[in-house]
């Protein structure tokens, strides 16, 4: 269902019946319009966490998941949390799309992340960072209409802490010349530190004790970055760009190329859109199908040869 990489480089993975893919990937559609993602699954499913270090253990057995479009993530102590993407207001309290299972895949703890979920990203000590996109930061699903509570992602990013309580959240203050979060295209936590790349200038920020560092970009639609000292690596893009990787420096205020790639697959075939790709301190994670792929930032030549 979903791959993600956890704050020691460990690849986190969803895993369902193919029967049942249907119900977590559960839409509503609207005639003439087009089919829109629904907050909850359609149904619960069982469905299974495994991590790979890169042997497999099995970490999880949910007997009853009822999330819609979950991702996964690495908790302290064995523990695990699957996300939804998508959350709905309600006037008697919203959804809760952040559920924390044991490793006998109990359920420990249920809260509410809010809506427009597209980037989660835990720590070793529990916290979770949080990026969201337009929907989540503007308001769907009843958030941010009259009467109703502001959406929790209108910051763009925020952390939870280890209870899941927002803690800190981005802010156009803070932020200062680099301006609010439309979209949170990129996000790398990489131990205390967060890095991120946002629309829509697409500035390169880092928080680092809750304080914001930016630098000027030019680099349109990068969905993954990787970040080593100075060095930065920014992949994705949009239409044709889905497979580029530019690297470069951070030098003043600015981010400034000093090579651009197009990233293969080992046999030199081309990446397909499909692959999911995943930034975490150094390491470019490359999700495709059953295959798991990494790329640091050191093995990628500062300049192309000629």
């Amino acid at each position: 269902m979903s791959a993600s990489v956890g704050d020691s480089g460990e690849v986190v993975a969803l895993w369902s019946a193919a029967e049942d893919v249907p119900a977590l990937n559960s839409t509503t559609t609207v005639p003439d319009l087009a089919a829109f993602p629904d907050p909850r699954a359609s149904r619960a499913v069982a469905a299974r966490v495994t991590v790979h270090t890169p042997d497999m253990a099995v970490a999880a057995r949910i007997s009853g998941l009822s999330l819609a479009f979950p991702d996964v993530q690495p908790l302290p102590d064995g523990h695990v949390m699957v996300v939804g993407a998508r959350c709905r207001w309600r006037p008697d309290g919203p959804d809760r799309n952040a559920v924390v299972y044991d490793a006998d895949g109990s359920v420990l703890a249920e809260h509410t992340l809010g809506d427009g979920i597209e980037h989660v990203q835990t720590t070793r000590r529990g916290e979770t960072w949080v990026g969201y996109f337009d929907e989540g930061v503007y308001g769907n699903f009843g958030w941010g209409e009259p009467g109703s509570d502001p959406p929790l992602g209108a910051c763009g990013l925020a952390r939870f802490s280890a209870a899941l309580t927002q803690e800190w959240r981005f802010s156009e203050d803070a932020a200062g010349a680099w301006g609010g979060i439309s979209d949170c295209y990129a996000l790398n936590v990489d131990g205390d530190t967060a890095w991120a790349c946002y629309y829509m200038d697409f500035p390169i920020v880092r928080i680092q004790n809750d304080t914001v560092t930016g630098w000027h970009n030019g680099i349109e639609g990068a969905r993954t970055l990787a970040v080593a000292g100075s060095r930065i690596a920014l992949f994705g893009g949009y239409g044709p760009d889905h497979d580029r990787l530019v690297v470069g420096v951070l030098d003043g205020d600015r981010f400034h190329p000093t090579g651009e790639y197009r990233v293969v697959q080992p046999d030199g075939r081309t990446l397909p859109s499909s692959a999911d790709v995943a930034g975490r301190g150094e390491g470019l994670h490359v999700l495709l199908d059953d295959t798991w792929l990494r790329l640091d930032v050191e093995d990628i030549p500062a300049s192309p040869s000629r």
